[in-house]
């Protein structure tokens, strides 16, 4: 107890998972939260003098099931192992934290969601400016930006983060504008110090300055992103050779959309449980990694006319050639979730199954870039020349790990005897090893006419000759008895044993030299898998294009024409969610929608209850966004000129606590959009200032 007092005094924001033989045990506070969120048993033991205390634990073949549930709980996670063969000291083992596992830094498969992004977000206030970095682990994704509160909380309700780091000089400040946190971490004020920041990312990025990522000036996110790689050393991650470059957000490239919009418009998530968003109705990725690119681009729409026309195209080739489209996602299928396979490799987290799939995906990259270099699109058939030759990747891992690898190391069986001489001699003495102890077995039986002589072993005293107390005067005098039962005695011959110490030796040395191989292969694998995490982030984006194409086909979207104009012209548009939820027999009723700054810049819909008025706004700002994401529209045609922001003002919401009515909610945000809104900006206003009287809804009107 005083080993594990030591050591909880190091992580005491941290749930504590003891190693204590085969289980993970829990104490005091500890035990009672595990109790809880585990559903596991909490009972008491005493340690000596000590008083009572509560303890819960589980076996440690378990940690897979019960980990996940403490840290989406909110909890970070401390594993503490037993760094050393029980078997081998004398005094207490020696045990230490081998992995800080939080809601925000983890790449365990069963914690993670394969289809949405995994991101720790750092912020940091200075000189009236707040930065804000975003970096995900488990992909090696790492993004920052700063300026004022607005574009910060916008960036939050995007990226929607798993945890937050912060100073603990800022807490208050950031507690006052931020309180839906389910969990953060405060750092000390040292972290969140620009030279210590632009050293640490410096030093990550092999790089003398911070100027070829385009934010040398932009201070607050340095110092953010900072915080967030010290974070990552402090939680024992330090292997992050995968975490390449950070990326400037640059908010003048995406269309803005607050966090009230994204809710009120089911983006990526649906208000009520019983409804579906518009990521589920057009989701048709094939990999997880497509899924999470997808739900990027959903909430950071483009403003860049070449850009959404770029992919406007792309989805045009896939849409117009269904043979393309059909092989296309049959390879990417196997492809799988490429970018997270090769961060594990890169933090030496991979197991031999997973190098397995990992050889099959670069396998079906192959094919892929093999595909698209034959299409008719010279911009596809450049973009499938730039990505990386993998033959001597997958061959390599083919040579070297066996096809029946199992998932967990310690099993054993991992590699090719072929790869290593020794391997290849112990694997023929274990495996041929009971063909030996047969052959013993016959030589004795012919030499001393003992027909029942059998060969065992226990763990007492390891292979014996068993002969039945009918033949005990048979036994020759250089046999050593070692056991008596009921109806046999046992022996033992110096020759037995000697072949016994080689088959066990070998048994412990089969491990040891693959232990060693398999480190040894992850370090160079790693070096050799960088360029390949680079190409699946456009292996993602043609993904999310095919999926684009598929809907589209499926839906019967129609390719937008965006231009700079100012004019907004939709023909037959329908809801693309409502739509999908019709039952067959029924047709959405499409609407024409026509909108520009000189003859008719705004629409004031009017109709009875449940008319249609509600959807036909909603309709409207999701078939702009879809465009402008580079999706194909639920329209017959479509014309948009670029919209730069979309503002909803929708439903009410009372704000009591801070002394707001419904009606103050209302006014205060649409006195938002109108102070923001540009010529660019798309507005929707539905039913603002319903709870008051006919004489001041007339007076709101007017003004």
């Amino acid at each position: 107890m005083k080993q594990y007092n030591q050591i909880k005094a190091q992580y005491p924001g941290a749930i504590l998972l003891f190693r204590v033989g085969d289980f993970y045990e829990t104490f005091d506070e500890d035990a009672r939260v595990a109790s809880k969120v585990l559903g596991i048993v909490l009972t008491k033991r005493s340690n000596g003098a000590a008083s009572e205390m509560d303890l819960a634990g589980f076996p440690h073949h378990s940690l897979d099931t019960y980990l996940p549930k403490l840290v989406r709980a909110g909890y970070r996670v401390a594993i503490c192992d037993q760094l050393e063969d029980p078997k081998l000291t004398k005094t207490i083992v020696k045990r230490g934290v081998t992995e800080l596992v939080t809601p925000g830094v983890s790449y365990n498969d069963k914690i993670l969601e394969s289809n949405e992004s995994n991101y720790l977000a750092s912020l940091h206030y200075q000189d009236g400016v707040w930065g804000i970095a975003f970096l995900d682990i488990s992909t090696g994704d790492f993004r920052c930006t700063e300026g004022e509160l607005p574009l910060i909380q916008k960036m939050i309700a995007s990226f929607r983060p798993k945890e937050f780091v912060f100073s603990k000089s800022h807490s208050k400040r950031i507690f006052e504008h931020f309180n839906n946190f389910k969990s953060q971490q405060l750092l000390d004020d040292w972290v969140y110090q620009f030279a210590y920041a632009e050293e640490s990312l410096q030093k990550q990025f092999k790089t003398q300055n911070l100027k070829g990522f385009g934010i040398q000036a932009m201070g607050a996110a340095i110092i953010a992103a900072g915080g967030a790689l010290h974070y990552l050393e402090q939680t024992h991650h330090h292997q992050t050779s995968h975490i390449q470059e950070i990326t400037r957000i640059d908010d003048s490239q995406y269309v803005w959309l607050d966090g009230f919009t994204i809710r009120n418009l089911e983006l990526v998530r649906p208000i009520y449980p019983e409804g579906r968003s518009l990521l589920e109705i057009i989701d048709q990725s094939t990999t997880p990694m497509g899924s999470r690119l997808l739900q990027q681009w959903m909430l950071l729409p483009l403003k860049d006319l070449s850009a959404i026309n770029n992919r406007l195209d792309t989805v045009s080739v896939f849409f117009e050639d269904s043979e393309l489209l059909h092989t296309v996602q049959n390879a990417l299928k196997d492809i799988g979730d490429l970018q997270r396979l090769c961060s594990k490799v890169a933090l030496r987290r991979i197991n031999p199954k997973e190098l397995l799939q990992l050889s099959r995906s670069l396998k079906a990259l192959e094919l892929l870039k093999s595909l698209l270099g034959q299409c008719k699109s010279s911009r596809l058939q450049n973009q499938a020349k730039s990505i990386t030759d993998t033959h001597s990747l997958f061959h390599s891992i083919d040579e070297h790990i066996a096809q029946d690898a199992p998932i967990n190391i310690s099993k054993g069986g991992i590699f090719n005897a072929a790869v290593n001489d020794e391997l290849r001699d112990l694997r023929t003495l274990s495996v041929n090893g009971k063909d030996r102890l047969i052959e013993i077995q016959h030589r004795e039986i012919d030499v001393t006419g003992i027909s029942s002589l059998k060969i065992g072993f226990n763990n007492v005293f390891g292979y014996y000759l068993e002969v039945t107390h009918a033949h005990k005067d048979k036994v020759p005098e250089s046999w050593i008895r070692k056991q008596t039962l009921t109806n046999a005695e046992r022996y033992i011959t110096p020759e037995l044993k000697e072949y016994e110490e080689k088959i066990l030796n070998a048994e412990d040395r089969i491990h040891q030299i693959e232990l060693q191989l398999w480190e040894d292969y992850l370090n160079v694998l790693a070096e050799a898998i960088l360029p390949v995490q680079q190409d699946a982030q456009r292996v993602a984006e043609w993904d999310v294009l095919a999926g684009f194409a598929s809907v589209s086909i499926k839906r019967n979207y129609s390719k937008p024409q965006v231009n700079e104009g100012h004019a907004l012209q939709l023909k037959q548009c329908r809801h693309p969610v409502i739509e999908a939820l019709m039952p067959p027999d029924q047709s959405y009723v499409p609407n024409d929608i026509f909108l520009d700054n000189e003859s008719q810049h705004m629409i004031i819909l009017t109709g009875p209850n449940m008319s249609g008025k509600s959807a036909v706004l909603r309709q409207t700002a999701l078939t702009v966004l879809m465009a402008q994401m580079g999706c194909f529209v639920p329209c017959k045609e479509a014309e948009i000129g670029l919209i730069d922001k979309v503002y909803t003002r929708v439903g009410a919401s009372d704000a009591i606590s801070l002394g707001e009515s419904t009606f103050m909610v209302e006014m205060t945000e649409t006195a938002s959009i109108l102070n923001n809104l540009s010529d660019r900006s798309l507005v929707l206003l539905d039913e603002i200032g319903r709870g008051t009287s006919t004489y001041d809804g007339v007076s709101l009107a007017w003004r």
